[in-house]
């Protein structure tokens, strides 16, 4: 495994940006940044509070999710991720997203065939995509902004570049308050 230097503990290396997968505009008020891991049980926990919170703040909340897989402590995070980025070769990331929480921790080679199957995915080029230079790129990027960033355990939160120190369950109010006062730190 690489060592990654963390450059600034408490904000993030590298904003929320295009190319990131997000839900909501670029330029809304509120960015939040999310490192997870699919096949841990905080994230899934913390996937519905997200989801709530999407719904009360619309438009004023731009939400990405970053693949941080802590491998060495779940056997199908790894798979998991590069799922999810396959389908996300396919335009499907989000619908991926959602199957891997629900369906937690079933993610057997065969299962994430069969969810990629249910999305109408082209299978021969999803299995192949889990093996895809992009993919295995993409989480490796991931995995080292987060751990430059200070990452260092699942579900991480950042809000405004700002690492979100607090449970799920407090998430909303942090969030709140930052729709109340912008420059609120959290």
């Amino acid at each position: 495994m690489r060592t990654y230097q963390v450059h600034a503990p408490g904000r993030l290396t590298e904003p929320l940006n295009k190319h990131d997968h997000f839900q909501g505009p670029l330029d809304a008020p509120i960015a939040l940044v999310e490192y997870g891991d699919y096949q841990c049980p905080f994230c899934r926990a913390a996937d519905g509070v997200v989801k709530a919170i999407q719904r009360e703040l619309g438009d004023t909340l731009c939400y990405a999710f970053r693949n941080f897989p802590l491998y060495t402590m779940h056997e199908f995070a790894l798979i998991a991720a590069q799922a999810a980025e396959s389908a996300a070769l396919q335009g499907r990331f989000w619908p991926m997203h959602d199957i891997l929480f629900a369906n937690q921790p079933n993610f057997a080679l065969e299962e994430l065939v069969g969810y990629a199957a249910s999305l109408s995915l082209d299978i021969n080029a999803f299995v192949a995509g889990m093996e895809d230079p992009r993919v295995l790129h993409r989480i490796e990027r991931d995995m080292r902004t987060g751990l430059t960033s200070g990452v260092q355990g699942t579900p991480t939160f950042y809000i405004n570049d700002m690492k979100f120190e607090g449970g799920a369950d407090q998430l909303r109010a942090a969030l709140m308050a930052v729709t109340k006062t912008p420059t609120a730190v959290v």
